[in-house]
């Protein structure tokens, strides 16, 4: 199977066609995503426990940091990569690339990182800079290129 049907790196290699914004993002938030997950401004314990998508700011560099988008995630690529492959819950990729765009667009908006009216596609997605992108370090080692896989 080709890799780029499952696989987008954090660099955006193997992003797809499509493009997304905020507006279309909430809409589709609403209707495919707030059964399991609260709005910004919601705080249902039951959902914050299937996964908290928004805040958790003032936990970054902490100990117990909260593993929101904008506090945890170190690539907007590896969001995007996410959704589209494990969301909406009942029906994981159901969803057009424009619409897992969109609802990215609206999740990295809500979470402050995005202006209302940015445009996400395969070349603007990687140039967005996540609050927490230095916030990890590589656990693999450099390998001298003569040991590298060909591809």
């Amino acid at each position: 199977m080709d890799k780029r049907f499952w696989s987008v790196f954090p660099d955006g290699e193997f992003l797809p066609e499509g493009e997304g914004n905020v507006a279309e993002g909430a809409e589709l938030f609403e209707y495919n995503c707030n059964l399991c997950h609260n709005y910004p401004d919601e705080n249902d314990p039951n959902k914050n426990a299937i996964g908290k998508l928004f805040g958790g700011h003032e936990t970054m560099g902490t100990d117990n940091i909260d593993r929101t988008i904008g506090s945890y995630w170190p690539h907007p690529t590896t969001v995007f990569n996410y959704i589209r492959r494990a969301m909406p819950l009942i029906a994981p990729m159901s969803l057009t690339n424009s619409e897992y765009y969109s609802l990215t667009a609206y999740l990295l908006h809500e979470n402050g990182i995005i202006g209302e009216n940015d445009v996400i596609n395969k070349d603007t997605l990687p140039k967005v800079q996540m609050p927490n992108r230095d916030g990890f370090v590589n656990a693999y080692p450099d390998i001298p290129e003569k040991y590298r896989t060909k591809q």
